[in-house]
């Protein structure tokens, strides 16, 4: 999308360079690609390198049957993504990641849920063998999943007992029961739009604990629009801040240089996130954010930056 390319149609320019500078001037000073697959995680590797940016390698849920139907099976399949971090941490270790990973039931029409509990466990394989955190993923399959995640080693402090080294339950959108469990268990909670969207979601948020908080985008999804209940909190945001991070927009049709493309989420509006949970947490907008930034850099291990 950052390239002007949607479900395969070309509707407008290359913006990629200026949503990375809208990024920039927003504060935003590097950031972490998700993978979803095989092929993603080789692209997101090239970018990472080429930008100095970080990447995780896996392979989402819904994309599980790419484990069996790829060339040589799952086995495979799962070596090439070992490949792919091994090279990695031997030259310019971009990779910070296990993920994107975990189970997902809303869309068992892309994948079963055997086959997602399958590759699910291998993938904590990685993540345990190379010491490497998760960037895990849960929709409506939080049983399972924090069983599977129990039953792997994970079930307290991260799994360090058995390898592992925490991580991050990104774009949460459970319930105040589920994020308290995952929290306990050693895990963070990813807060963005999709998790701010209902006042239920406003709700939860509120109960994730400062030292478990971390914000992002999952750009180019989870725009935060009007209809969502985190816009009665973005109403009250400085108009010199609301430019930073919700930059004017225009539809992919009517492109013009400089604006930001309606409808897809860009990294400058991770200000947006987090100026939601400040007020959530009616705590200062500089206080909140420094914590999850200190989450972020110290369990993904980002000590290049500053």
């Amino acid at each position: 999308m950052f390239h002007g390319i949607y479900h395969g149609k070309n509707k407008h320019p290359d913006d990629f360079e200026a949503m990375m500078q809208r990024a920039a001037t927003a504060g935003v000073k590097s950031m972490i690609i998700t993978s979803g697959s095989l092929g993603e995680s080789k692209s997101a590797l090239k970018l990472a390198g080429d930008y100095k940016l970080y990447t995780t390698v896996g392979c989402h849920p819904t994309r599980s049957n790419e484990f069996d139907k790829f060339s040589g099976g799952s086995a495979i399949y799962l070596q090439a993504l070992e490949n792919l971090i091994q090279s990695d941490l031997k030259n310019n270790r971009r990779v910070v990641a296990v993920g994107e990973c975990g189970l997902d039931y809303d869309r068992t029409h892309f994948a079963t849920p055997d086959l997602q509990k399958k590759c699910f466990r291998a993938q904590l394989y990685l993540a345990k063998k190379y010491h490497l955190p998760l960037f895990l993923h849960s929709r409506a399959a939080h049983a399972d999943f924090v069983q599977i995640l129990r039953e792997e080693g994970f079930g307290k402090d991260g799994g360090r007992d058995v390898g592992g080294t925490g991580g991050v339950v990104h774009s949460f959108t459970g319930t105040v029961e589920e994020v308290a469990e995952l929290m306990d268990m050693g895990f963070h909670i990813g807060i963005n739009g999709c998790s701010l969207k209902t006042e239920a979601n406003l709700l939860v948020a509120k109960t994730v604990r400062l030292d478990r908080i971390m914000f992002e985008t999952d750009a180019p999804w989870c725009t935060m629009t009007s209809t969502h209940a985190s816009t009665q909190h973005l109403g009250s945001m400085p108009p010199s801040l609301r430019t930073l991070y919700n930059p004017p927009a225009v539809k992919p049709e009517r492109f013009l240089d400089g604006k930001s493309v309606k409808g897809r989420n860009e990294s400058a509006s991770i200000g947006c996130v987090a100026w939601v949970l400040h007020r959530l947490h009616e705590l200062p907008l500089q206080e909140i954010a420094s914590r999850a930034w200190e989450n972020t850099v110290n369990v993904f291990k980002l000590k290049d930056i500053q």
